[in-house]
């Protein structure tokens, strides 16, 4: 799984104070809960906030913005982001940075050049709503080139420690908290906008269809690539 092999990486353990930024519903971090760290988050949706405080009552989780983090400089020793910072997200990069301790940690994962990607029918039916859509979906997408997410790294002052690839489990206990989590990156956004709630989550959802068991869960398997840095300290 991405999230354990970063957080084995960066050697995650008791004590640790770890911020994930877009922690949707608080799966990673309450991977991180388990290994013993201090678990803190933020998202855009306040519906999957609510999920991630249920999910984890001993963390710190709220609404914001991944671009202006209401954290205090240098409060975090390792800084997370599973599919939450992409092309064009030097700001949050930026941010991420501030509030890492002097040789703390920053790791992010984003769809790479993998080819085990459940999500692929998704991603397809999404960007074939509108133009804006799928503009902003090349440009999200352009991270997965390589060299990107290391010079975002690296004008930050990080040194990149290691890119590579990993698997990526999203679990969804029905389609309600399914929906809420596929819809909440911003990508999605000029699709609501055009199509409305209703229409897009009818136009959405049956491409993880074949990802539903029969308890109405999902299970969705992706690849993503990582890459993690180091701040000096």
């Amino acid at each position: 799984d991405a999230a354990d092999h970063i957080f084995d990486r960066v050697g995650l353990g008791p004590g640790t104070e770890l911020l994930d930024v877009a922690c949707g519903s608080g799966y990673a971090a309450a991977v991180a809960r388990r290994r013993g760290a201090s678990t803190t988050g933020i998202d855009a949706s306040t519906e999957l906030v609510e999920i991630a405080k249920r999910r984890d009552p001993a963390g710190d989780y709220r609404a914001g913005d991944m671009f202006d983090l209401p954290y205090d400089k240098e409060s975090f020793d390792v800084v997370t982001a599973f599919n939450g910072i992409w092309g064009g997200c030097e700001g949050a990069v930026a941010e991420a940075a501030r509030v890492t301790r002097p040789g703390g940690w920053l790791g992010i994962t984003f769809w790479g050049p993998g080819r085990a990607l459940d999500l692929r029918d998704w991603f397809l039916a999404l960007g074939s709503t509108t133009n804006d859509t799928k503009t902003g979906m090349i440009g999200l997408a352009s991270i997965g080139s390589p060299g990107i997410a290391e010079t975002l790294f690296t004008g930050q002052g990080f040194n990149v420690v290691e890119r590579g690839a990993s698997a990526s489990v999203l679990e969804f206990a029905d389609e309600e908290i399914a929906w809420q989590a596929l819809r909440s990156p911003g990508l999605v956004k000029p699709a609501l906008d055009s199509l409305g709630d209703d229409a897009l989550r009818d136009l959405l959802l049956p491409a993880v269809e074949q990802f539903r068991a029969a308890d109405g869960s999902y299970r969705i398997v992706n690849e993503l690539t990582h890459v993690i840095g180091q701040k000096p300290g």
